[in-house]
């Protein structure tokens, strides 16, 4: 095992990664909770939703755990579930079956993508500082979900956003959850973040703002509602609107996992002189679980950037996604005890690793305007969009463009203007 997961390499210990794991598969728990409800408002069987998406999460993170010995975690993603449900099932009228037929479609052609080895091309065909910028965003827009989790930050219709009812409860509790979090860490301890969530959730159940877990042990629901229903479904792709729903689950899940993965492996200290070993095999583990997951019954999964909460905690290699997928199929049994795990007790840790990831913001050179003004647009976009693929897109766009304008074409990448071309297509396409 220290052999085959570098734990000497890296300097990390079964301690540590264990601990890496518990954490983040804390931060993603809600997952569990969350994709069924949206999927079931799609539609679908609730409860076939819970076990299509621990186990999707279990295989998806062992793959990119052994194949690519990376620390992090494969489930399905949030904006994705709500694209599928909201945009394409409830807005578009296309049935459930249909919509995950062409997630599965989207999947099989990620598959091919990274045997191809094209995805993998991209990811290195994007700038250094460029990069440093799309970590540094992640950061952002993690700690704005951190924010907007606990009550923190709250909708506005003058200013859009606006300070929250600090006196709520459940704010406070995440409050408390937040300082205890930082005075663990700047004091040194290690897995301060872990300490902290589970400090957290103790106080709010003592204080009755979390309500104990009804019972300990639950049955496994049956997946027969939705397995394999997508292999009844292909001959109903070939429609303007299907054909349209797969290019957009195809291009952003494309730049999501891309994002999420530089911004990961920059943290981990696995990204050397702008390039990712394993790259390639991180991909097709991504990839594998979309098509999977589809056949199980899910929305498309994609690399979680909570992951990064288990990163921050000091995990470095492939065992720390063990973990979580262990911890995955344990939920399976366990899945009264989830309820503890509210997002007030999350939200602490994501405004921590938000302010973590952002660090990465120093690497960036600031005294070149044609670097800032691109790096600027890709962090602030992701918060403001709730997107990582569109943060991407403004600053795919502005950096070419930036180059061609100082006569520099050559030092642009050919990879970056075909981005650049897309990226403007996809807007005038989705206008």
């Amino acid at each position: 095992m220290n052999n085959f997961f570098q734990f000497t390499k890296k300097n990390t210990s079964y301690k540590q990664e264990t601990l890496a794991g518990i954490t983040t598969f804390l931060s993603i728990a809600y997952i569990l909770v969350v994709n069924p409800i949206i999927l079931y408002q799609a539609g679908m069987d609730r409860g076939a939703v819970f076990t299509a998406t621990a186990l999707t999460a279990i295989i998806g993170t062992l793959l990119i755990g052994l194949l690519a010995n990376y620390p992090v975690a494969i489930a399905p993603s949030m904006g994705l579930n709500s694209f599928f449900t909201f945009s394409v099932c409830m807005n578009m009228g296309i049935k459930w079956e249909i919509a995950l037929t062409a997630v599965f479609i989207a999947g099989v052609i990620f598959m091919l993508l990274s045997l191809m080895k094209i995805r993998e091309k991209i990811i290195n065909a994007i700038p250094e500082d460029l990069k440093h910028a799309i970590a540094a965003g992640i950061g952002f827009f993690i700690a704005f979900i951190g924010f907007k989790n606990a009550g923190i930050i709250v909708s506005n219709p003058d200013t859009f956003v606006s300070i929250g009812d600090l006196t709520s409860s459940t704010t406070a509790l995440a409050i408390v959850g937040l300082i205890i979090t930082i005075l663990l860490l700047v004091r040194g301890i290690n897995g301060g973040i872990f300490y902290g969530m589970v400090i957290t959730t103790i106080i709010g159940m003592l204080a009755g703002l979390i309500k104990w877990p009804s019972s300990i042990v639950g049955t496994i629901p049956s997946l027969k509602p939705t397995f394999g229903v997508v292999f009844m479904n292909l001959h109903e792709i070939f429609t303007p609107d299907v054909l349209a729903v797969i290019f957009t689950f195809l291009f952003v899940a494309f730049f999501d996992t891309a994002g999420a993965l530089i911004a990961l492996t920059s943290q981990a200290g696995i990204m050397k002189n702008n390039e990712i070993p394993k790259i390639g095999r991180a991909l097709l583990a991504d990839s594998s679980a979309g098509a999977i997951g589809a056949i199980l019954g899910t929305s498309t999964p994609a690399t979680s950037v909570e992951s990064s909460s288990g990163i921050a905690v000091g995990g470095r290699t492939g065992f720390t996604s063990i973990i979580i997928a262990l911890c995955f199929g344990i939920a399976l049994f366990f899945s009264p005890i989830l309820s503890v795990i509210t997002t007030e007790v999350t939200a602490p840790a994501l405004i921590i690793v938000g302010a973590l990831m952002a660090m990465d913001i120093k690497n960036i050179q600031w005294s070149k305007l044609e670097v800032v003004i691109p790096a600027f647009l890709t962090i602030i976009m992701m918060p403001l969009t709730s997107s990582v693929a569109y943060g991407l897109a403004f600053g795919f766009i502005i950096y070419p463009l930036a180059l061609v304008a100082q006569k520099r074409y050559k030092e642009v990448h050919p990879i970056m203007y075909v981005l650049c071309l897309l990226f403007i297509l996809y807007f005038l396409f989705i206008a």
